[in-house]
């Protein structure tokens, strides 16, 4: 069975869920954007548990405990640079959204919220990017059984809704 899939316009860091995925850079440090936000609202022990975890590599996935926010764990998945769609961009972006739900599956996560990954400062065009998101996480592992994808605002939701409503 697939996860039921949904989207919603609010601030990841305050989702109850049992994941939210930190749209993460390759050191796994703090950025810019959903990055920094949940930094920040996760506090001070993130910044050692992903230091001690030594970085990850484009289209990958590891997870860290929640610490103060709402979320059980934080699954860090990092997404493609756009550089015109002709590098494997598409293929790194699925891989994120699906290492990100395995992970999540791993840990016993069963409700999962994602932020837009890659179309902030690494520049994926937001439609092919949102329908890349719905199809992977469409067909996710068993064991995940909601998928929220939380928008940050009204464009990144049409996105979503507009891929959410293709069969």
């Amino acid at each position: 069975m697939s996860p039921r899939l949904e989207a919603s316009l609010g601030d990841i860091t305050m989702e109850a869920v049992d994941a939210i995925v930190n749209a993460a850079n390759p050191d796994l440090a703090s950025g810019s954007g959903v990055c920094g936000a949940i930094f920040a609202a996760a506090g001070p022990e993130l910044v050692g548990a992903c230091a001690a975890l030594g970085g990850t590599s484009t289209g990958a996935a590891v997870a860290t405990p929640g610490f103060a926010l709402p979320a059980r764990w934080i699954v860090h998945a990092v997404g493609p640079v756009w550089h015109g769609g002709n590098h494997g961009e598409p293929e790194l972006l699925a891989s994120a959204y699906r290492r990100s739900l395995e992970v999540a599956a791993e840990v016993g996560a069963v409700s999962v919220a994602f932020p837009a990954i890659s179309t902030g400062i690494y520049g994926y065009p937001l439609e092919p990017a949102t329908a890349i998101a719905v199809a992977t996480c469409r067909a996710g592992p068993p064991e995940i059984e909601l998928v929220r994808f939380v928008c940050f605002d009204d464009r990144t939701l049409a996105a979503y809704d507009g891929a959410l409503a293709e069969p």
